[in-house]
Order: structure tokens, then C-alpha cells, then sequence
């Protein structure tokens, strides 16, 4: 896992750790003592089952972060997720419309709508 940096005053986490965590409850307690605004995450380090909506782990990542006060930012290509279910892609497409949970293509994508808003200190 890397240390927070940085982006456009938002405090921001790329996770790092090896391999596919397998429990949103694994990422929250590895980044919580780190108090990041947002943690990054390559769709690589999720598991698949997180882009089937019936299995319901991307509902219970969501909630979890939600409850615990940790902002997701997911990147890399969803395209093919998003293809093979609409209910995926209407999923994606809510939630980039939300402050919690983003789907983008690359932490750039993350500087750009985070430039666009204030830090949670300066509310």
C-alpha cells in the first residue's frame, strides 16, 4: 500500500497491495489509521464478482464505504462489464453521478473531477 498523497487538496490513496482483496473490509482497515478523502483501486485488485450485480458484492462494497466514510475511486477499463450488463453500466453511471463511489479510466481522471471540487476541509 502507498502513503496518501496529494490532489488538489484532497487527500488521496492509491492502493498498492498485491493481488485481488477479497473483503471491502480487508481495504477499509488497511487505509482507515491513513484517514484518506478518497482511495483509488485498479479494477485489477477487485474481485470479478464485484462487476456481477446479481452476486451483490458491489452492493455490500458500497454500503460498507459508505458506512465507514471511505470514498471510492475505481480505476481502469469497465467496458466490458458494462457491455455484458446493463444493469452494470446504469449501476457505473449513478454512481459517477454520486460523491462516494467513481468509476474513471486513470488517477489523471481522479486529479480532473477532484480539481473540480472543493476538499472536504474547505465545505
Amino acid at each position: 500500500m502507498s502513503t496518501p498523497c496529494d490532489m488538489h487538496g484532497h487527500r488521496v490513496l492509491q492502493w498498492q497491495g498485491d493481488g485481488i482483496i477479497p473483503r471491502v473490509l480487508d481495504l477499509i482497515g488497511e487505509v482507515s489509521a491513513l484517514e484518506p478523502d478518497w482511495v483509488a483501486i485498479s479494477t485489477s485488485a477487485l474481485p470479478l464478482d464485484f462487476f456481477e450485480l446479481r452476486t451483490g458484492v458491489a452492493g455490500e462494497w458500497t454500503q460498507k464505504c459508505v458506512n465507514y466514510g471511505v470514498r471510492l475511486a475505481i480505476l481502469g477499463d469497465i467496458a466490458p462489464y458494462a457491455t455484458r450488463s446493463k444493469a452494470f453500466a446504469d449501476f457505473a453511471r449513478e454512481a459517477n453521478r454520486g460523491e462516494q463511489l467513481w468509476f474513471l479510466d486513470d488517477l489523471e481522471a481522479l486529479g480532473e473531477r477532484l480539481a473540480r471540487r472543493l476538499p472536504a476541509s474547505k465545505r
